[in-house]
Protein backbone atom coordinates (compact mmCIF):
# COMPACT_ATOMS: atom_id res chain seq x y z
CA UNK A 1 0.00 0.00 0.00
CA UNK A 2 1.69 3.44 -1.51
CA UNK A 3 -0.38 5.50 1.13
CA UNK A 4 -3.59 5.91 3.20
CA UNK A 5 -5.74 8.45 4.62
CA UNK A 6 -6.29 9.22 8.01
CA UNK A 7 -7.68 11.87 10.67
CA UNK A 8 -6.86 12.04 13.84
CA UNK A 9 -8.68 12.21 16.86
CA UNK A 10 -9.73 16.28 17.47
CA UNK A 11 -8.56 17.41 14.07
CA UNK A 12 -10.64 18.53 11.31
CA UNK A 13 -7.96 17.59 8.85
CA UNK A 14 -7.17 15.09 7.03
CA UNK A 15 -3.73 13.57 6.70
CA UNK A 16 -2.08 11.85 3.96
CA UNK A 17 0.04 8.90 5.20
CA UNK A 18 2.68 7.86 1.94
CA UNK A 19 5.68 5.01 2.58
CA UNK A 20 8.30 6.09 0.98
CA UNK A 21 10.11 2.70 1.01
CA UNK A 22 12.99 1.64 3.39
CA UNK A 23 15.78 3.57 4.68
CA UNK A 24 18.51 1.97 3.10
CA UNK A 25 21.04 3.46 6.33
CA UNK A 26 18.88 1.74 8.47
CA UNK A 27 16.44 -0.53 7.40
CA UNK A 28 13.59 1.17 8.28
CA UNK A 29 10.33 1.68 6.76
CA UNK A 30 10.01 5.94 5.78
CA UNK A 31 7.21 7.79 5.68
CA UNK A 32 5.91 10.85 4.76
CA UNK A 33 2.83 12.64 6.62
CA UNK A 34 0.62 15.56 4.69
CA UNK A 35 -2.00 17.38 5.73
CA UNK A 36 -4.67 17.63 3.53
CA UNK A 37 -7.06 19.68 4.04
CA UNK A 38 -10.98 18.89 5.80
CA UNK A 39 -12.39 17.41 2.75
CA UNK A 40 -12.20 13.74 2.43
CA UNK A 41 -12.77 13.87 -1.35
CA UNK A 42 -9.84 16.49 -2.10
CA UNK A 43 -7.51 14.55 0.17
CA UNK A 44 -8.24 11.47 -1.84
CA UNK A 45 -7.27 13.45 -5.26
CA UNK A 46 -3.87 14.27 -3.55
CA UNK A 47 -2.95 11.19 -2.52
CA UNK A 48 -3.22 9.68 -5.97
CA UNK A 49 -1.74 12.90 -7.21
CA UNK A 50 1.59 12.45 -4.92
CA UNK A 51 1.47 8.31 -5.84
CA UNK A 52 2.02 9.23 -9.31
CA UNK A 53 4.72 11.94 -8.42
CA UNK A 54 6.40 9.21 -6.19
CA UNK A 55 6.10 6.19 -9.18
CA UNK A 56 7.32 8.43 -12.24
CA UNK A 57 10.12 9.89 -9.80
CA UNK A 58 8.83 13.80 -9.63
CA UNK A 59 8.20 13.82 -5.98
CA UNK A 60 9.63 16.39 -3.99
CA UNK A 61 9.58 15.80 0.33
CA UNK A 62 7.55 18.57 1.45
CA UNK A 63 9.96 21.58 2.93
CA UNK A 64 8.98 24.25 5.55
CA UNK A 65 11.12 27.05 3.78
CA UNK A 66 9.17 30.12 3.27
CA UNK A 67 9.53 32.33 -0.29
CA UNK A 68 11.40 34.86 2.18
CA UNK A 69 14.08 32.89 2.89
CA UNK A 70 14.28 30.85 -0.82
CA UNK A 71 14.49 34.25 -2.20
CA UNK A 72 17.38 35.25 -0.05
CA UNK A 73 19.22 32.49 -0.64
CA UNK A 74 18.36 32.45 -4.63
CA UNK A 75 19.88 35.98 -4.73
CA UNK A 76 22.84 34.84 -2.89
CA UNK A 77 23.49 31.59 -4.17
CA UNK A 78 22.30 32.19 -7.81
CA UNK A 79 21.36 36.05 -8.85
CA UNK A 80 24.61 37.34 -7.55
CA UNK A 81 27.19 35.03 -9.30
CA UNK A 82 25.26 34.25 -12.37
CA UNK A 83 23.61 37.85 -13.35
CA UNK A 84 25.39 41.38 -14.20
CA UNK A 85 25.61 43.62 -11.29
CA UNK A 86 22.82 45.86 -12.87
CA UNK A 87 20.40 42.75 -13.23
CA UNK A 88 21.37 41.28 -9.25
CA UNK A 89 20.95 45.13 -7.72
CA UNK A 90 17.21 45.43 -9.49
CA UNK A 91 16.05 42.32 -8.76
CA UNK A 92 17.27 42.70 -5.12
CA UNK A 93 15.42 45.73 -5.11
CA UNK A 94 12.14 44.08 -6.40
CA UNK A 95 12.34 41.37 -3.68
CA UNK A 96 13.02 43.26 -1.03
CA UNK A 97 10.55 46.07 -1.41
CA UNK A 98 7.70 43.85 -3.00
CA UNK A 99 8.24 39.85 -3.13
CA UNK A 100 9.02 39.30 0.45
CA UNK A 101 6.31 41.55 2.26
CA UNK A 102 3.81 39.86 0.04
CA UNK A 103 4.75 36.41 -0.52
CA UNK A 104 7.66 36.11 2.17
CA UNK A 105 5.72 33.94 4.92
CA UNK A 106 4.10 31.53 2.59
CA UNK A 107 6.52 28.10 2.57
CA UNK A 108 7.85 27.78 -0.88
CA UNK A 109 6.37 24.27 -1.44
CA UNK A 110 2.59 25.68 -0.58
CA UNK A 111 2.82 28.57 -3.17
CA UNK A 112 0.30 28.60 -5.75
CA UNK A 113 -0.82 29.87 -8.63
CA UNK A 114 -3.36 32.09 -7.18
CA UNK A 115 -1.02 33.64 -5.00
CA UNK A 116 1.03 35.58 -7.71
CA UNK A 117 -2.59 36.52 -9.67
CA UNK A 118 -3.32 38.40 -6.18
CA UNK A 119 0.30 39.93 -6.10
CA UNK A 120 0.00 40.90 -9.64
CA UNK A 121 -3.45 42.45 -8.88
CA UNK A 122 -2.31 44.13 -5.79
CA UNK A 123 0.67 45.62 -7.67
CA UNK A 124 -1.77 47.27 -10.16
CA UNK A 125 -4.27 48.28 -7.86
CA UNK A 126 -1.22 50.43 -6.14
CA UNK A 127 -0.34 52.20 -9.18
CA UNK A 128 2.64 49.53 -10.29
CA UNK A 129 2.39 49.78 -14.85
CA UNK A 130 1.67 46.62 -16.63
CA UNK A 131 4.92 46.19 -17.38
CA UNK A 132 6.59 46.49 -13.97
CA UNK A 133 3.75 43.70 -13.03
CA UNK A 134 5.15 41.71 -15.98
CA UNK A 135 8.61 42.08 -15.01
CA UNK A 136 7.55 40.59 -11.70
CA UNK A 137 6.46 37.66 -13.16
CA UNK A 138 9.81 37.57 -15.08
CA UNK A 139 11.73 37.68 -12.12
CA UNK A 140 9.54 34.81 -9.85
CA UNK A 141 9.69 32.76 -12.91
CA UNK A 142 13.42 32.33 -12.99
CA UNK A 143 13.33 32.05 -9.51
CA UNK A 144 11.02 29.09 -9.22
CA UNK A 145 12.81 27.55 -12.27
CA UNK A 146 15.77 27.44 -10.17
CA UNK A 147 13.76 25.90 -7.15
CA UNK A 148 12.86 22.38 -9.83
CA UNK A 149 16.23 22.80 -10.69
CA UNK A 150 17.49 22.45 -7.48
CA UNK A 151 14.46 19.83 -6.46
CA UNK A 152 13.08 21.94 -3.86
CA UNK A 153 9.39 21.58 -5.59
CA UNK A 154 8.22 19.42 -8.78
CA UNK A 155 6.27 22.52 -10.93
CA UNK A 156 7.06 26.11 -11.65
CA UNK A 157 3.42 27.56 -10.59
CA UNK A 158 4.47 30.91 -12.59
CA UNK A 159 3.58 28.69 -15.94
CA UNK A 160 0.06 28.79 -14.92
CA UNK A 161 -0.34 32.81 -14.26
CA UNK A 162 -0.81 35.18 -17.14
CA UNK A 163 0.63 38.34 -16.20
CA UNK A 164 -1.12 41.85 -17.33
CA UNK A 165 -0.74 42.98 -20.82
CA UNK A 166 0.56 46.18 -21.72
CA UNK A 167 0.19 48.76 -24.43
CA UNK A 168 3.55 50.43 -25.61
CA UNK A 169 3.37 53.60 -24.42
CA UNK A 170 2.88 56.08 -27.29
CA UNK A 171 6.48 57.25 -28.74
CA UNK A 172 6.67 60.77 -28.21
CA UNK A 173 9.69 63.01 -30.59
CA UNK A 174 9.95 66.43 -31.81
CA UNK A 175 9.99 67.82 -35.19
CA UNK A 176 13.11 69.91 -36.19
CA UNK A 177 11.87 73.28 -34.98
CA UNK A 178 11.28 71.86 -31.59
CA UNK A 179 15.16 70.46 -31.44
CA UNK A 180 16.51 74.22 -32.71
CA UNK A 181 14.46 75.78 -30.32
CA UNK A 182 15.94 73.11 -27.31
CA UNK A 183 19.32 73.34 -28.07
CA UNK A 184 18.97 77.04 -28.18
CA UNK A 185 18.02 77.21 -24.50
CA UNK A 186 20.42 74.35 -23.72
CA UNK A 187 23.35 76.47 -25.38
CA UNK A 188 23.75 77.75 -21.42
CA UNK A 189 23.55 74.74 -19.51
CA UNK A 190 26.85 72.67 -18.75
CA UNK A 191 24.84 69.83 -20.32
CA UNK A 192 24.37 71.07 -23.64
CA UNK A 193 27.01 69.07 -25.37
CA UNK A 194 25.76 66.40 -24.21
CA UNK A 195 22.30 67.24 -24.95
CA UNK A 196 23.86 67.46 -28.21
CA UNK A 197 25.46 64.72 -28.75
CA UNK A 198 21.96 62.72 -27.57
CA UNK A 199 20.31 64.15 -30.42
CA UNK A 200 22.51 64.01 -33.04
CA UNK A 201 23.58 60.55 -32.47
CA UNK A 202 21.20 58.36 -30.89
CA UNK A 203 22.82 57.09 -28.36
CA UNK A 204 21.16 56.14 -25.19
CA UNK A 205 21.87 57.88 -21.40
CA UNK A 206 24.68 55.21 -20.40
CA UNK A 207 26.63 55.00 -23.17
CA UNK A 208 26.72 59.06 -23.85
CA UNK A 209 27.97 58.71 -19.75
CA UNK A 210 30.49 56.38 -20.50
CA UNK A 211 32.10 57.70 -23.40
CA UNK A 212 35.41 58.42 -23.18
CA UNK A 213 37.61 60.95 -25.12
CA UNK A 214 39.21 57.76 -26.93
CA UNK A 215 36.07 57.20 -27.56
CA UNK A 216 35.57 60.00 -29.82
CA UNK A 217 37.38 59.68 -32.98
CA UNK A 218 38.29 63.58 -34.50
CA UNK A 219 40.30 62.61 -37.02
CA UNK A 220 37.89 60.45 -39.15
CA UNK A 221 34.67 62.20 -36.95
CA UNK A 222 33.02 59.04 -35.29
CA UNK A 223 32.38 57.95 -31.89
CA UNK A 224 32.80 54.38 -30.80
CA UNK A 225 30.41 52.91 -28.45
CA UNK A 226 31.38 49.71 -26.40
CA UNK A 227 30.63 50.60 -22.90
CA UNK A 228 27.52 51.45 -20.80
CA UNK A 229 26.99 53.65 -17.32
CA UNK A 230 24.81 52.87 -14.77
CA UNK A 231 24.38 53.70 -11.05
CA UNK A 232 23.20 51.06 -8.53
CA UNK A 233 21.10 51.68 -5.48
CA UNK A 234 23.90 52.08 -3.43
CA UNK A 235 25.47 54.81 -5.60
CA UNK A 236 27.95 52.89 -6.86
CA UNK A 237 28.58 53.29 -10.42
CA UNK A 238 29.63 50.10 -12.81
CA UNK A 239 30.61 50.22 -16.72
CA UNK A 240 28.59 47.31 -18.79
CA UNK A 241 29.16 45.92 -21.64
CA UNK A 242 27.00 47.02 -24.44
CA UNK A 243 23.41 45.25 -24.67
CA UNK A 244 24.15 43.30 -27.68
CA UNK A 245 26.79 42.75 -30.15
CA UNK A 246 25.01 45.09 -32.68
CA UNK A 247 25.02 47.62 -29.92
CA UNK A 248 28.68 47.83 -30.37
CA UNK A 249 29.45 50.18 -32.76
CA UNK A 250 30.73 53.15 -34.59
CA UNK A 251 28.67 56.23 -35.37
CA UNK A 252 29.61 59.11 -37.96
CA UNK A 253 29.03 62.40 -36.29
CA UNK A 254 28.04 65.70 -38.08
CA UNK A 255 29.94 69.03 -38.30
CA UNK A 256 27.88 70.79 -36.10
CA UNK A 257 28.40 67.96 -33.70
CA UNK A 258 32.40 67.63 -33.95
CA UNK A 259 32.30 71.29 -33.11
CA UNK A 260 31.02 71.08 -30.15
CA UNK A 261 32.56 68.57 -29.12
CA UNK A 262 35.64 70.07 -29.95
CA UNK A 263 34.74 73.21 -28.45
CA UNK A 264 33.65 70.81 -25.14
CA UNK A 265 37.10 69.32 -25.03
CA UNK A 266 39.10 72.78 -25.13
CA UNK A 267 37.17 73.83 -22.14
CA UNK A 268 37.63 70.93 -20.17
CA UNK A 269 41.77 71.15 -20.69
CA UNK A 270 41.24 75.09 -19.44
CA UNK A 271 39.65 73.55 -16.45
CA UNK A 272 42.48 71.03 -15.93
CA UNK A 273 44.77 73.16 -16.73
CA UNK A 274 43.80 75.43 -13.67
CA UNK A 275 43.83 72.55 -11.32
CA UNK A 276 47.68 71.86 -12.93
CA UNK A 277 45.82 68.39 -14.32
CA UNK A 278 45.65 67.26 -17.77
CA UNK A 279 42.74 65.93 -19.84
CA UNK A 280 43.68 62.20 -20.46
CA UNK A 281 42.01 60.03 -23.52
CA UNK A 282 40.55 57.71 -20.60
CA UNK A 283 38.41 60.46 -18.89
CA UNK A 284 35.18 60.61 -18.91
CA UNK A 285 33.44 63.27 -21.84
CA UNK A 286 30.49 64.35 -19.37
CA UNK A 287 31.64 64.46 -16.05
CA UNK A 288 31.85 66.12 -13.09
CA UNK A 289 35.34 67.10 -12.28
CA UNK A 290 36.37 63.63 -13.70
CA UNK A 291 33.55 61.57 -11.75
CA UNK A 292 31.18 60.00 -13.30
CA UNK A 293 27.42 62.30 -13.99
CA UNK A 294 24.20 61.01 -11.88
CA UNK A 295 21.70 59.89 -14.51
CA UNK A 296 18.82 60.91 -12.88
CA UNK A 297 20.11 64.23 -12.82
CA UNK A 298 20.68 64.45 -16.68
CA UNK A 299 17.06 63.46 -17.00
CA UNK A 300 15.85 66.00 -14.34
CA UNK A 301 17.73 68.69 -16.44
CA UNK A 302 16.69 67.91 -19.85
CA UNK A 303 13.22 68.15 -18.53
CA UNK A 304 14.12 71.24 -17.00
CA UNK A 305 15.06 72.50 -19.95
CA UNK A 306 12.58 71.12 -22.65
CA UNK A 307 9.66 73.05 -19.76
CA UNK A 308 11.72 76.20 -20.01
CA UNK A 309 11.88 75.88 -23.84
CA UNK A 310 8.01 76.02 -24.31
CA UNK A 311 8.00 72.22 -25.78
CA UNK A 312 6.58 69.05 -25.29
CA UNK A 313 8.45 67.20 -22.45
CA UNK A 314 9.60 64.10 -23.65
CA UNK A 315 12.27 61.63 -22.37
CA UNK A 316 15.75 61.79 -22.33
CA UNK A 317 15.62 58.01 -24.17
CA UNK A 318 12.68 60.14 -26.58
CA UNK A 319 16.22 61.86 -27.68
CA UNK A 320 16.41 58.74 -29.66
CA UNK A 321 13.14 58.21 -31.12
CA UNK A 322 13.76 61.71 -32.54
CA UNK A 323 17.30 61.44 -34.12
CA UNK A 324 15.92 58.47 -35.59
CA UNK A 325 12.37 59.71 -36.84
CA UNK A 326 14.12 63.07 -38.57
CA UNK A 327 16.00 60.64 -40.06
CA UNK A 328 13.79 58.28 -41.53
CA UNK A 329 11.42 61.28 -42.59
CA UNK A 330 14.70 63.03 -44.46
CA UNK A 331 14.42 59.53 -46.43
CA UNK A 332 18.02 57.85 -44.73
CA UNK A 333 18.02 54.24 -45.45
CA UNK A 334 16.11 52.32 -42.15
CA UNK A 335 19.58 50.35 -42.43
CA UNK A 336 21.76 52.91 -41.58
CA UNK A 337 19.33 53.89 -38.82
CA UNK A 338 19.57 49.99 -37.28
CA UNK A 339 23.38 50.60 -37.45
CA UNK A 340 23.21 54.21 -35.72
CA UNK A 341 20.90 52.92 -33.16
CA UNK A 342 22.60 49.80 -32.60
CA UNK A 343 19.14 47.70 -33.13
CA UNK A 344 19.91 44.16 -33.20
CA UNK A 345 18.00 44.08 -36.89
CA UNK A 346 16.48 46.24 -39.18
CA UNK A 347 13.19 44.64 -38.37
CA UNK A 348 13.18 46.17 -34.76
CA UNK A 349 13.86 49.25 -36.60
CA UNK A 350 10.87 49.30 -38.82
CA UNK A 351 8.47 47.67 -36.25
CA UNK A 352 9.86 50.44 -33.96
CA UNK A 353 9.17 53.23 -36.18
CA UNK A 354 5.98 52.34 -38.10
CA UNK A 355 4.89 55.52 -37.22
CA UNK A 356 7.09 56.97 -39.65
CA UNK A 357 6.39 54.47 -42.52
CA UNK A 358 3.55 56.33 -44.26
CA UNK A 359 5.82 59.44 -45.13
CA UNK A 360 8.64 57.10 -46.19
CA UNK A 361 6.37 55.30 -48.42
CA UNK A 362 4.60 58.45 -49.93
CA UNK A 363 8.28 59.74 -50.46
CA UNK A 364 9.05 56.49 -52.51
CA UNK A 365 5.93 56.80 -54.51
CA UNK A 366 6.77 60.35 -55.76
CA UNK A 367 11.17 59.42 -56.36
CA UNK A 368 9.72 56.47 -58.22
CA UNK A 369 7.17 58.24 -60.23
CA UNK A 370 9.75 61.10 -60.94
CA UNK A 371 11.81 58.33 -62.56
CA UNK A 372 9.84 56.83 -65.04
CA UNK A 373 7.37 60.17 -66.01
CA UNK A 374 10.31 62.28 -65.77
CA UNK A 375 9.27 63.60 -69.34
CA UNK A 376 5.53 64.23 -68.39
CA UNK A 377 6.23 65.97 -64.84
CA UNK A 378 4.51 69.85 -66.07
CA UNK A 379 1.52 67.76 -67.67
CA UNK A 380 0.96 65.67 -64.29
CA UNK A 381 1.34 68.50 -62.50
CA UNK A 382 -1.11 70.60 -64.54
CA UNK A 383 -4.01 67.93 -64.42
CA UNK A 384 -3.22 67.65 -60.81
CA UNK A 385 -4.09 71.10 -59.81
CA UNK A 386 -6.39 70.97 -62.28
CA UNK A 387 -7.94 67.97 -60.16
CA UNK A 388 -7.63 69.89 -57.00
Amino acid sequence: MRGRIIKRKGSKNYTIVLQLGLDPSTGKRKQQWITAGTSKREAEKQMTKLIHELDSGTFVKPDKTVMRNYLEKWLSDYAKPNLSPRSYDRYTGIIHKYLIPELGSIQLTQLRPEHLQRHYTTGLNRGLSARTVRYHHALIHVALQTAVKWGLVNRNVADAVDPPRFKRSTMQTWNEDEVNHFLEVARDSRYYPLFYTALFTGMRRGELLALRWQDVDFIYSQIYVSRSLHQLRDGTYIFTQPKSEKSRRTIAISSSLFLVLSEHRKIKEAEALLLGQTVSESDLVFSNSGKPLRPNTITYAWERIAARAGVKVIRLHDARHTHASLMLKQGIHPKIVQERLGHTSIQMTLDTYSHVAPGIQQAAAESFDKLLNHDNQDEISSKLVANR
